[in-house]
């Protein structure tokens, strides 16, 4: 508690991203891909929470192994955390973890939740940017039009766009026009992306 309270003079400058999406959309290969690129003239921290087990209590912790091109970076830092079972997509310490990384020169932090329901939209009050990647399979207009993390993002990502071009094609027009139609407090951009084959990373 004395070390973060000491560090607090040298918090809020940095752009804090927060990444979720459900379970399997491939959020640890897009933070991968795009922290790549950022290291470039950035320094990178990564946040990864993992979901703790029920009934063991423990957790994988094994989203870095999805990341070695980051791990390996100098300009990178990534810190999976566990969940603990707390709700939310993040855990109790990420805040605090937040505050830490920035007194340590990293100027850019992303938050990779666990893979989220609609409801667990906890990471968009700690972020300044909160990013929601979905699959052209993950749902119609019905649950596009649901509340939760949907309505709280920046930025809407229909991610392995090269799977299926017609249909990415088909989910991105029917997720625009329902966002259009919809009362949400702010216009979200739209993105059909390839994490994998760095397709229209530089857009996003």
């Amino acid at each position: 508690a004395e070390l973060i309270e000491k560090c607090m003079p040298l918090s809020g400058k940095s752009i804090r991203i927060g990444v979720s999406g459900t379970p399997g959309v491939g959020k640890s290969t897009f933070i991968e891909n795009l922290g790549m690129q950022l290291t470039k003239k950035h320094k990178i921290a990564v946040l990864a929470i993992d979901p703790s087990s029920k009934i063991s209590k423990g957790s994988i912790l094994g989203d870095k192994t999805r990341m070695v091109k980051l791990a390996n970076s100098k300009s990178a830092f990534i810190r999976p955390s566990p969940s603990q079972g707390q709700l939310g997509g993040i855990c109790s310490h990420t805040k605090d973890t937040i505050t830490l990384c920035e007194a340590a020169g990293f100027n850019i932090i992303f938050i990779e939740t666990v893979g989220v329901g609609q409801s667990e939209s906890m990471v968009a009050s700690i972020t300044d940017f909160f990013i929601y990647l979905t699959l052209a399979y993950n749902g119609d207009q019905l649950q596009f039009i649901k509340k939760g993390t949907l309505e709280l993002s920046d930025v809407i990502i229909i991610n392995k766009s090269d799977q299926n071009k017609q249909k990415v094609k088909e989910t991105t027009i029917a997720l625009k026009n329902t966002l259009g139609h919809m009362n949400y407090r702010k216009k979200q951009a739209v993105f059909a992306c390839s994490a994998l084959l760095n397709l229209n990373l530089d857009k996003i």
